[in-house]
């Protein structure tokens, strides 16, 4: 049985979607087991540069089932986009599965996102606006709905109606907005119910026959461990767990059937949105970091928005670590710091007076203050580089030095966007 997690050890735009990718080829079937399109992979091969909010990542793979597993934000309307847009590339129609289990983004969570971020204004979260809050509030409010509920029209509009008996008083009386109702939602959704019916399955039963055959399964998450909304930066975190304990869940597998954990994690610090960020950089510094970084520069694969960078945080990405339960970390964007004579890593935080390594709770974060170490930088281009050995020394010493705070081992390096450039080391 090989089943393995890849997952974010920060604050999510790590370059997951280079790794999942690269390890998608090695599975038998994907799986994505939370968070909806709030955020996205982005991957590099042979079709082009492509942005995945809903799909798996094993989709450019003809032989990999892809699972949108009932952890998941699923919005029918984005999934069917996004399909259309791997076709619109020449890529095979893929294997897709999608729960029967798994709740529906509504037009209505997508509404109610946009409306609160409005009424808050300066002290709003800088959400997606991609109805996601709405969605997981709804789901443990218990009047979600889920895709089976779209086959069941008596079943839909009982469900939606319980929805809108306060979702009404709330649009009318604290937003100004028109009332909605059930009968409207529920033929908006009718046709892509159809549309959708091929691929509905029991995943869950799926996954348990391919556990029993021993099948490959990569289980692949959004985000990062700074975003988990028990676990994070509390209160800029997202609506769902990104983290790999939370991955036998929402896929719908036995919590002991994941064997690998690989936390990704970027040779610098990047974020969208609000929250503290320690080694956030400013200015000129932070332009030509974030105009190098990625595949075109650090911004958002869901947005468009600008990324926040810095310098690499040893503290949180430790913390993100050991949160997720990593056996091993994927150091991902090693090129990117070839322009610099310098390299800096934030090896511990001040935080009053006092120095530590063990990440604060979001309330003392506010006060943290990084404490630096200065590495020389290796001023070359790298990503032809296909062995550690080959690297140049300042870059293995960066490495090592990283993997020494970290405390797991760094078992692979991505020198480049595209899939060939990362090797196993």
């Amino acid at each position: 049985m090989s089943v393995k997690a890849v997952v974010g050890a920060n604050w999510g735009d790590e370059g997951k979607g280079k790794i999942t990718d690269y390890l998608a080829g090695e599975s038998d079937i994907v799986v994505r087991f939370q968070g909806g399109r709030n955020a996205g992979h982005t991957i590099i091969n042979s079709y082009g540069k492509s942005a995945l909010h809903l799909l798996p990542s094993g989709v450019f793979y003809p032989h990999v089932i892809n699972i949108l597993g009932p952890g998941m934000a699923f919005d029918p309307v984005a999934f069917f986009e996004e399909l259309q847009a791997l076709r619109d590339k020449g890529v095979p129609e893929p294997q897709v599965r999608v729960s029967d289990r798994v709740q529906v983004v509504l037009p209505l969570h997508v509404l109610f996102d946009e409306v609160e971020e409005e009424r808050l204004g300066k002290a709003a979260f800088g959400s997606t606006k991609k109805g996601i809050a709405p969605f997981y509030s709804d789901k443990y409010a218990k009047v979600g709905v889920q895709v089976a509920d779209l086959y069941d029209e008596k079943r839909l509009l009982d469900r939606l109606e319980r929805n809108l008996v306060f979702k009404n008083v709330l649009l009318e009386h604290l937003y100004d907005r028109p009332p909605v109702s059930a009968e409207e939602i529920a033929a908006e959704l009718k046709d892509d119910a159809e549309k959708l019916r091929p691929f509905v399955c029991d995943t869950s039963a799926l996954l348990y026959d391919a556990l029993a055959q021993n099948k490959r399964i990569l289980l692949e998450g959004q985000l990062g461990a700074l975003r988990d909304p028990d676990h994070g930066i509390h209160p800029f975190v997202t609506s769902s767990s990104p983290l790999a304990g939370f991955a036998s869940v929402g896929a719908g597998m036995p919590p002991g059937s994941i064997r690998d954990i690989v936390a990704v994690t970027k040779t610098y610090s990047s974020c969208v949105g609000a929250g503290p960020f320690v080694t956030e950089l400013f200015g000129d510094e932070a332009h030509q970091l974030r105009e190098r970084g990625g595949d075109a520069g650090e911004y958002g694969a869901t947005t468009g928005r600008p990324r926040r960078v810095g310098w690499f945080d040893a503290v949180a990405t430790r913390y993100g670590c050991r949160i997720q339960g990593a056996t091993e970390v994927a150091l991902t964007n090693l090129d990117v710091f070839g322009y610099l004579d310098e390299v800096r890593i934030c090896a511990a935080y001040e935080v009053d007076g006092r120095r530590t390594t063990d990440f604060p709770n979001p309330a003392t974060l506010e006060r943290a203050k990084g404490v630096y170490e200065t590495l020389p930088g290796w001023k070359t281009d790298i990503r032809a580089v296909r062995a550690f050995g080959d690297l140049p020394p300042n870059a293995q010493r960066y490495v090592e030095r990283v993997e020494e705070l970290l405390e797991v081992r760094i078992g692979w390096v991505s020198v480049g966007p595209n899939r060939d450039e990362i090797f196993r080391r």
